[in-house]
């Protein structure tokens, strides 16, 4: 017995020796059994990209791949020590692989070697440029250990494979912001074919998923209530729907939820307990709504709150004052869905003194410049743009000494920049455009902020003095914009300013040409520049291409420029050169331009056919053609798939037909082929159009029966159409009238005007001018109040009857001419029922019968005009020739329209077509032939021929910053 124990013991040395012995020579044995063929697949993973130090974000970033090499031969190539690689301890497999931020510059595809490592756990690939790659499902089927993910702002595109949710192991999985450019319809990297549900079903042991800028175009699932391991969500700009689970609020690990821009995203806000652990709460530019719960006070850990555009309530419970290590608070545009704009005290705020970043932009906030401020001297960044702030800028500011970014823009601000500003001295940007400060401005006092990067001090009554011996203090500018600050000459320090990427000079009173020495200097650096509402007369020994290799954006309406347009270079994305006289054809160069997103080229005196290849960019968005002298057929339009939302041809001489690849254009939202000499008939097929909204065909030679519409969902958006002065016959279009529900209701848009924004850089957004004309007037809107509905059919060979129902149903309708065609039968009482209306033309046809009693409820209707219903013999009223059997209990037109005073209404009537300054701020229709309107801020101005006053001038402010 005891010689059998002794063997079994001396087995078991044996045993633990060889253990041993193996342990202790692992590297090299386990290099032997698998780990050569993992640093030979990290060898060639390398040999696949390349080395671009444009591509990586991170200043910080390096190429660490450069440093792999190998040792001899590859067999005996150690990667365990190559940097951004680790391995196991025990088996030395490749366990590991960081190299975010690494310039790779490259695709991945099924075939990368990257896949045999088969063991890996840990992979960040991040800030790198994979070139628009899909996403291998490989990453799901053979990396089954991964714990952590991420491959963030890299670049790929396509969707995302189902596969990755099979990685059921992952603690972390990043695939945000792999998108250049992120705006509603397009993203790179989308999530269509699964869903977010497929996709997360599996990662029950999921910490941090971040997806943001990823198009999912669903609702968030319910079952991330029971990610109970959950930290960090992130799904900013997603396209997600529905309503948010309010259960996501009581996780009890969360501390980061961004559910940002998500406009169609709704939900509201928990009682909030003190047990919770959120650190960063975003649901800006979402729609959730309701109160904002006082129990916000509990959220002791927060130290960023973003609810920036939301639909809250207005009242902003004071215990938000509570939350003392808050250091990012962002409440801009903070609308009301009852109420409009935000209204309360913000005193609160003032006990907030660890805050660095405040946003209280577009919230209504009123009186002088807020005093809590000064408590709060660690912000750095401070944005109080548009609202009603008023008196000077108050000296205390100096006391915020840490300040880099103060934005003042659209206040009602007004004295003198005062000199405690230039104390600032870690100031890098500052906005101060479009308030009412004066005074004169010595340029010099700006050398004082030698950080500064970006100065804005546009739309005031500041007069600037620069001095020409200026340019050897200033600091080195990025954007520079002084629109209207009396400026007579190009300032000469720009001579120096060989960092500017942005220039407005527009609205003062610079003469003479562009100076060459201007273009020597910013040859290379210059992507925007603004020189419009100026009286220059072009370029200084001009090089036929414009020099500027890198830029974006141009903008030159408004000069004396004349000649050949100038051709700028094929970086171009807007280019804007409206209300010159500019002559000749538009240069086959022009097809060069595959970034366009914007061409205004209106009221030049242009010539010729318009090429062919004018919409080969498949991102231009807008095509302003308008009062030209273009002529010939129309090019194909559209001729697949493109972003055009504007067309403008309107004012030329173009002939033929409407080009059928038009279709194509599903982004389409204006179509103005007004004023030419096309001959077509309806172009029904328009109505497939999902984003149409303004069409207008007048005075052409369209022809033809309307007929009825193919389906009942015709020109779903629509909301102005011109078909006047055109030889349309047949019935009365009626079935159409049917089916456009857009003017069935009245759009109470928070948005004032109708426009089509651009991301280029110059930061351009475009108001689309629209004129409508009639019998001897002329509307015309330099913008498009939004709300804005509208039908003029008159001046065709329409017969039959006005329908009672569908007219009736157009409630949104503004303004309704039917003049000069055939149409009989009695006025549909139902126009009573169309509230918002202020225009109504009948004249010149065949109707009989009184005119509706109820039409006095029109209490948009500021004057009678009685040449409305001239040229209806039929007609009876107390103020018609043909008086009612019954014209003594006649009510029409009502008192509170006529007055007392008959003989000044009727004068008045003799002067005007359609009266309507309307009851709706910001909205004027009705304007005598020769002149025109202008706006200043939100006025509109009318100037009437028989008043003879003298036409305002103001300029049109830019849009807000993106």
């Amino acid at each position: 017995m005891e010689s059998w124990w002794s063997k079994f013991i001396s087995v078991c040395s044996f045993i633990l020796l060889l253990l041993n012995a193996t342990h202790c020579f692992s590297p090299v044995q386990n290099q032997a059994l698998g780990q050569v063929d993992e640093c030979s697949a990290l060898l060639q993973f390398n040999e696949s990209f390349a080395i671009n130090k444009s591509v990586s974000a991170d200043p910080l970033a390096y190429p660490k791949v450069s440093f792999w090499t190998r040792e001899g031969d590859g067999n005996r190539s150690n990667c365990c020590s190559w940097d951004g690689v680790e391995c196991d301890e025990d088996f030395g497999h490749v366990v590991g692989l960081d190299l975010r931020s690494s310039f790779l510059y490259g695709s991945i595809n099924s075939s990368n070697t990257l896949f045999r490592l088969v063991h890996l756990q840990w992979l960040d690939l991040s800030d790198n440029h994979f070139n628009f790659s899909q996403i291998p499902s490989r990453f799901g089927d053979d990396l089954s250990s991964l714990t952590y993910l991420n491959l963030s702002n890299s670049l790929f595109s396509g969707e995302i494979p189902p596969e990755i949710s099979k990685l059921s192991k992952l603690s972390t999985l990043d695939l945000s912001f792999n998108d250049l450019i992120v705006d509603d319809d397009s993203f790179s990297l989308k999530l269509t074919k699964g869903n977010l549900r497929s996709l997360v079903q599996n990662l029950t042991n999921i910490k941090k998923l971040h997806l943001s800028e990823v198009g999912i175009f669903s609702t968030v699932p319910d079952i991330l209530v029971n990610a109970s391991s959950l930290t960090s969500l992130q799904l900013g700009s997603c396209g997600l729907n529905g309503e948010f689970p309010i259960g996501i609020f009581h996780l009890p690990n969360l501390e980061v939820l961004y559910a940002c821009y998500n406009s169609d995203l709704t939900g509201y806000f928990p009682t909030f307990n003190k047990s919770n652990v959120f650190k960063k709460l975003d649901v800006a530019g979402t729609n959730f709504s309701g109160q904002l719960p006082t129990s916000l006070g509990n959220l002791h850990s927060l130290i960023a709150f973003s609810i920036s555009s939301c639909n809250f309530h207005p009242n902003v419970p004071s215990s938000i004052g509570n939350l003392t290590q808050l250091s990012d608070l962002s409440m801009s545009s903070f609308h009301d869905v009852s109420e409009g704009k935000l209204s309360v005290s913000f005193s609160w705020v003032g006990k907030l003194t660890k805050l660095y970043f405040l946003d209280l932009a577009e919230t209504n906030i009123k009186g002088e410049f807020l005093s809590f401020v000064s408590n709060l001297t660690q912000l750095e960044f401070l944005d109080l743009d548009d609202n009603e702030i008023s008196g000077q800028i108050p000296y205390w500011l100096m006391k915020l000494t840490q300040l880099t970014r103060l934005s003042l823009d659209d206040n009602n601000l007004r004295g003198p920049i005062p000199r405690s500003l230039f104390q600032l001295k870690n100031l890098e940007y500052l906005f101060l455009s479009g308030n009412n400060m004066s005074g004169l401005v010595e340029f010099d006092q700006f050398s004082k902020l030698k950080k500064l990067t970006v100065l804005d001090l546009s739309n005031n009554m500041l007069s600037v003095e620069i001095r020409n011996d200026l340019s050897a203090t200033l600091p080195k500018l990025e954007t520079l914009a002084l629109g209207a600050c009396n400026l007579t000459e190009f300032p000469k320090f720009l001579k120096n300013q060989s960092e500017l990427v942005e220039l407005d000079l527009s609205g003062n009173y610079i003469h003479g040409p562009i100076p060459k020495w201007f273009w020597n200097a910013t040859i290379e650096t210059l992507y925007g520049l603004r020189l419009d509402e100026n009286f220059l007369t072009g370029f200084d020994q001009y090089p036929g291409i414009l020099p500027w290799t890198n830029l974006y954006a141009l903008s030159l309406g408004s000069n004396m420029l004349q000649g050949p347009l100038p051709i700028p270079p094929e970086s171009i994305r807007l280019y804007n050169v409206v209300n010159n006289t500019y002559t000749g054809e538009i240069s086959p160069l022009f097809c060069n331009f595959n970034y366009l997103e914007v061409l205004e080229l209106s009221n030049n005196h242009l010539s010729g056919m318009i090429p062919k290849c004018l919409d080969n960019s498949s991102v231009l968005e807008q095509l302003d053609l308008h009062n030209n002298f273009f002529n010939g057929y129309i090019p194909p339009i559209c001729p697949s798939k493109t972003s055009l939302r504007i067309v403008d041809f309107s004012y030329n001489q173009l002939q033929g037909k409407l080009p059928r690849g038009v279709m194509n254009c599903t982004q389409l939202k204006v179509l103005n082929f007004a004023n030419n000499q096309m001959s077509d008939t309806f172009p029904s097929w328009l109505g497939a159009l999902p984003e149409l909204r303004i069409l207008i065909l007048r005075s052409n030679g369209f022809h033809g029966v309307i007929g009825k519409p193919a389906t009942k969902h015709e020109f779903p958006n629509l909301r102005v159409i011109d078909l006047s002065n055109n030889g349309f016959s047949g019935m009365f279009p009626s079935n159409y009238l049917v089916n456009w529900n857009s003017m069935k209701y009245a759009d109470e848009n928070q948005r004032t005007y109708f426009e089509v924004s651009t991301d280029v850089l110059a930061r351009i957004y475009y108001h689309y001018a629209m004129t409508i004309r009639g019998k001897g007037v002329e509307l015309k809107y330099e913008r498009i109040p939004y709300h804005l509905t509208l039908i003029d059919l008159s001046s065709n060979r329409f017969v039959g009857e006005i329908p009672e129902g569908p007219i009736g149903n157009l409630r949104g309708l503004v303004l309704l001419n039917l003049s000069n065609n055939s149409l009989t039968g009695h006025i549909p009482s139902s126009l009573g029922d169309l509230a918002f209306l202020e225009s109504l033309d009948l004249s010149q046809n065949q109707l009989s019968g009184r005119i509706p009693s109820n039409l006095a409820q029109l209490t948009f209707l500021a004057y009678f005009n009685e040449d409305s219903y001239e040229g209806n013999s039929g007609l009876c009223g107390k103020y018609l020739p043909k008086k009612c059997e019954d014209s003594e209990s006649s009510t029409w037109p009502p008192s509170s329209i006529v007055g007392e005073d008959e003989d000044s209404v009727f004068q008045i009537a003799l002067d005007w077509y359609v009266v309507v300054p309307g009851i709706v701020s910001g909205l004027i229709v009705g304007v005598v032939v020769g002149n025109i309107w202008t706006t200043k801020k939100h006025e509109w101005f009318v100037e009437t021929f028989s008043r003879k006053r003298k036409p305002r001038g103001t300029r049109a402010r830019r849009g807000r910053r993106t």
